[in-house]
């Protein structure tokens, strides 16, 4: 048996644009990306704060230490640049590797520069908006 369990997250990012006519993905800082934990072309859950939206598509890397937030293709229907979003990426554990697993959670302030990493969920209950 597996467990499908939180793997990293990008904690209230801000979409910084929004593509219909792309073929798919989010872009995703790859400062970000490598913080949270996520691959490129690694599939990752979209949550708008803003709407309540949920999509999955997969992220790419965009420039280092840019900001990019874009959701590509359909997904861009669902987000408006300046919504705040949370960005997740899951892991299928076996029950033994859930309980010593830790997921990295990456926050990042109005400009999508990283505040502050944590392992676990602890730190997530602090307001960060």
């Amino acid at each position: 048996m597996f467990l499908t369990l939180m793997k990293g997250k990008i904690h209230r990012a801000t979409v910084t644009q929004a593509h219909l006519n792309y073929v798919g993905s989010i872009t995703v800082d790859e400062t970000l990306m490598q913080l949270a934990g996520i691959l490129p072309n690694e599939q990752v859950q979209v949550v708008n704060v803003n709407t309540g939206a949920r999509l999955i598509t997969y992220a790419i890397p965009g420039p280092a230490g840019s900001g990019v937030i874009g959701l590509n293709g359909a997904a861009a229907r669902l987000v408006q640049v300046g919504d705040v979003v949370i960005i997740i990426a899951y892991a299928l554990l076996t029950p033994e590797e859930a309980k010593m697993f830790r997921p990295r959670v990456v926050f990042v302030d109005a400009h999508n520069r990283p505040t502050a990493t944590t392992l676990g969920e602890a730190a997530e209950m602090r307001d960060n908006a």
